[in-house]
């Protein structure tokens, strides 16, 4: 290495220095710990690529971007976290290491606080368009008990590949929250779930078109399932035979999720209603995982 470069990589690597040392004295531990690795992980990435001012401006006009359009009903940094894997491997390294309970996936960025209560197999669609669904499962620990009265939050999207919030307006649709019975059994109806591209008109989507990337989600509906002395469980239903299953634009997709959709022509319903038309049923069981207490930062 000649001299010049032998002087570049030193005052790069006395640069790196000075931050880290700034934030040694940090109170807490494990910030001071997160604060230690993220510097040092992204000085040494900017090393590698030999970042240019240029590229440095333009990421931060991509990110300055993000926040603009980020509100309450919009959340494009979960989008490009979400595009990058970094929510699917947050999820992987907070999963309970426990075996037999469902797998969990990414929240994403249409999650609702306070969604409206429905009744036990009531309709949470509210009107959504779409395939009238009936969905149906039952809600237990890894030892096989149920887990009566557990409360599922369950949201998906229309025919349209919509959720309610990004409809103009304030109509919930799509969205609820109920009890499962005291056997852990859960049932519902709602809207066959159909494959739908992420928000992709802004950052994120354009880093998909960069990378050669498509913006689309397979079929599918969100659960978040909490119950006291459980690990709350996030995860999705996927349906079965999309074509999007193997290429999900967020890598959600787990194939112990991946369930069939039957589809139906009139007939009588399994809460003994007789819809007029076509319906879809799917059913699937749901296992949470014991709560043992969380690690620290969990």
């Amino acid at each position: 290495m000649s001299g010049a470069h032998e002087n570049a990589a030193e005052r790069e690597r006395a640069i790196t220095e000075e931050v880290l040392a700034a934030f040694s004295a940090t109170p807490d531990p494990r910030l001071r710990a997160i604060m230690r690795s993220l510097i040092g992980h992204l000085h040494a990435f900017a090393r590698e690529v030999r970042l240019t001012d240029r590229e440095w401006q333009t990421a931060i006009a991509f990110l300055t971007r993000a926040g603009h359009l980020t509100d309450e009903r919009r959340q494009e940094f979960i989008l490009l976290s979400d595009v990058l894997g970094l929510s699917m491997l947050t999820v992987a390294l907070n999963a309970p290491d426990t075996p037999g309970a469902t797998e969990a996936t990414v929240l994403g960025p249409f999650f609702v606080d306070d969604a409206p209560e429905i009744p036990l197999g009531g309709d949470l669609a509210q009107g959504a368009p779409g395939t009238p669904c009936h969905v149906s499962g039952r809600i237990r620990s890894t030892d096989g008990s149920p887990v009566g009265g557990a409360l599922l939050d369950v949201w998906g999207a229309d025919e349209d590949g919509l959720y309610d919030v990004q409809y103009p307006g304030e109509h919930c649709a799509g969205r609820g929250r109920l009890r499962a019975d005291p056997d852990g059994g859960f049932r519902f109806w709602t809207v066959l779930p159909t494959p739908y591209p992420i928000p992709h008109d802004g950052p994120a989507g354009d880093l998909l078109t960069a990378c050669g990337r498509g913006p689309m989600r397979p079929a599918h509906l969100h659960f978040k399932v909490t119950a006291p002395g459980h690990r709350t469980l996030i995860t999705h239903l996927f349906v079965a035979g999309d074509p999007h299953l193997d290429r999900d634009a967020v890598f959600g997709v787990r194939d112990s999720l991946v369930v069939e959709a039957e589809h139906h022509e009139g007939g009588t319903a399994p809460d003994g209603s007789q819809p007029r038309g076509a319906w879809a049923s799917m059913t699937h069981d749901l296992v949470l995982a014991p709560d043992h207490g969380s690690a620290p930062g969990r």
